[in-house]
């Protein structure tokens, strides 16, 4: 076989060798063909943005208003919820939840109707994508009664008696139990965002860790108040969404960390301004990339994934768009204000006193 590193010197070659003990008592080797990105350097790549050179730093101050504002609201949100005044789930307030799966596809507005005639107008029925399934939310108001998923049994009973239907489970949960949940809730965010400065800071500097905790603290406050302001239902499934997006938000945190620690070894003559605008710069098209495609799901999730998924594929697109806002706007420019801080803290002068 003819050498395959003959040739044009801007084709690539991939060859690899290994040695399998026992079996041969010399490397094999094999030779894949032409890499076709090196020969034709455009082949099937995608720019969504050219060069650019946005000045994220000079916008941090506008910027930290706009977060302030979200945080804010944010945090009104969760003094709401500790009083009990937020709209709760029954895993936080308490309440029952009777699941039902029905012979034929049933119409929500029907069953909407079928539960306030019967009394209990403020239930929140919720159907899977399917329309055979749903669930009844009968929060601690409605639940006083001994025997409420008795009582929804017996109204689709009544109301639909040519549907038959099957009881798939059923749930009770105590005003004692719902506020064990909300500790836990509230220890496992608290837990995560100490988790996360012990890494950043291990991984890169004490300052980085403080500075993408606060940014995936400001998203989860965001989401928090946007659930707040729209009086959407805060449950267990809420607060899986916001433990999965700090994740995604710190993932795309320590993508603009790296090349910013990067740039920083390598380009120590330029003002530290120019090298964080910089870095963002080179890894914004990845960034924005990476966000539309986990957006394109979250999209689909939400206008297919029935009721259920509804609120939780929802705090998802808040928190993908307000993550890759922190990543940009929060996180690296409080790095910067920092540093800043130190070297005119370093440079200040210091004022020796004189007697007389």
């Amino acid at each position: 076989m003819d050498d395959p590193t003959e040739g044009p010197q801007n084709v690539e070659y991939l060859r690899a060798g290994f040695r399998v003990e026992g079996l041969v008592k010399r490397p094999l080797s094999f030779t894949l063909y032409p890499n076709p990105f090196t020969l034709y350097p455009g082949f099937l790549m995608i720019e969504i943005l050219g060069k650019t050179k946005i000045d994220f730093i000079a916008w941090r101050r506008v910027a930290f208003a706009v977060s302030a504002v979200f945080s804010l609201i944010g945090v009104v949100s969760i003094v709401q919820i500790a009083r009990g005044v937020a709209n709760l789930g029954i895993d936080f307030a308490g309440g029952t939840s009777v699941q039902l799966r029905f012979q034929k596809p049933v119409d929500l507005g029907q069953i909407r109707g079928l539960l306030t005639a019967s009394g209990l107008k403020d239930s929140e029925p919720q159907q899977f994508a399917a329309g055979d399934r749903i669930i009844v939310l009968l929060k601690r108001a409605e639940g006083t009664q001994a025997g409420m998923a008795q009582r929804v049994q017996e109204i689709f009973s009544k109301g639909l008696p040519d549907n038959p239907f099957t009881v798939e489970g059923t749930n009770e949960v105590g005003p004692a139990i719902g506020k064990d949940l909300q500790k836990a809730a509230f220890w496992a965010i608290t837990v995560s965002m100490i988790g996360i400065i012990v890494y950043i800071a291990w991984r890169f500097e004490f300052k980085f860790g403080v500075a993408a905790a606060i940014a995936t603290f400001h998203d989860v406050l965001a989401v928090m108040g946007l659930f707040y302001i729209l009086n959407k239902e805060i449950t267990l499934l809420i607060i899986t969404a916001l433990l999965t997006l700090a994740g995604y938000s710190l993932t795309d945190t320590v993508v603009v960390f790296d090349r910013i620690r990067e740039n920083l070894r390598g380009r120590r003559r330029e003002s530290l301004a120019d090298v964080i605008n910089m870095s963002i710069n080179e890894v914004l098209s990845r960034t924005i990339v990476t966000s539309l495609t986990v957006l394109l799901v979250l999209i689909a999730l939400f206008l297919l994934g029935g009721d259920v998924l509804h609120d939780f594929s929802l705090a998802l697109i808040a928190g993908v768009c307000v993550g890759t806002y922190s990543s940009w706007f929060v996180a690296s420019p409080i790095v910067y204000q920092w540093r800043t801080w130190e070297r005119v803290k370093t440079k200040a002068p210091v004022k020796v006193k004189t007697k007389g």
